[in-house]
């Protein structure tokens, strides 16, 4: 059978990736990856092919890989964080649709917003949900409707992709939004390159949150209601009579 790995190789640093990543990228024969990506795993590829694109090439990557395997190669394409989030696992099995020919496994891995909680403390003890604010893929309008009804949830929100310079506002437009909902002291954990050998983190409120310090690499984890900041450390509480 044709193989096609599509893994999540975690945020980013070795010691996140899992085991069966590693076994994936052992096995394979071609590693298909956005570009910078390969930096990351770059001590267990060997001398392995590589087919590398930049951004805005993820369907063309995905073909590709694709195209690798059912040469009879056994191919993995890389994803950072865990590939069913925002990831490569979705355009690869819409591609494939009903065909036969390849055997798709997908590895699991290390997304940024668990990743970002566990250098925070205990953030995500309860609901969550997670928002991309980037608007090349959803509608920008659908995206504040589903930061709303998050909020109006009580939920605790991990935000993905929170600024860039093409995107300067959507932050704040987000944070506005969840005002109206949640407390100006909602504690609020921020954590850029999470994983990796330059991990920023602090922790702020809703309220005086400095968004000239967010950027694409940095990952927000709001609270609820219930959540409170201890020392360096922030937690939800799940409930439990202790």
């Amino acid at each position: 059978m044709k193989k096609l790995y599509v893994i999540g190789i975690g945020p980013g640093g070795k010691e996140r990736m899992t085991q069966e990543a590693l076994k994936a990228l052992a096995d394979s024969e071609v590693i298909v990856a956005y570009t910078p990506y390969l930096a990351y795993v770059a001590d267990y590829i060997g001398d392995k092919e590589t087919y590398t694109s930049g951004m805005k090439k993820e369907i063309e990557r995905c073909q590709k890989a694709i195209d690798f395997a059912r040469e009879g190669r056994t191919t993995s394409i890389l994803s950072t964080g865990d590939a069913g989030l925002y990831g490569m696992a979705g355009p690869i099995l819409e591609l494939l649709k009903e065909d036969q020919e390849v055997e798709v496994q997908l590895v699991p891995g290390v997304t940024s917003v668990f990743s970002a909680a566990a250098e925070l403390g205990a953030p995500i003890m309860h609901d969550l949900a997670i928002i991309s604010l980037s608007d090349l893929m959803t509608p920008w309008e659908l995206i504040q409707k589903r930061v709303d009804l998050a909020a109006q949830g009580d939920f605790v929100i991990g935000l993905y992709n929170p600024r860039s310079k093409g995107r300067p506002d959507h932050l704040k437009t987000a944070i506005e939004i969840m005002l109206k909902h949640k407390s100006p002291s909602t504690p609020v954990g921020v954590v850029k390159n999470s994983g990796r050998d330059n991990t920023e983190k602090w922790i702020t409120s809703l309220g005086d949150l400095d968004y000239e310090k967010v950027d694409m690499l940095t990952v927000l984890i709001i609270g609820n209601k219930a959540s409170y900041v201890d020392g360096d450390r922030m937690v939800t509480p799940r409930g439990y009579d202790l």
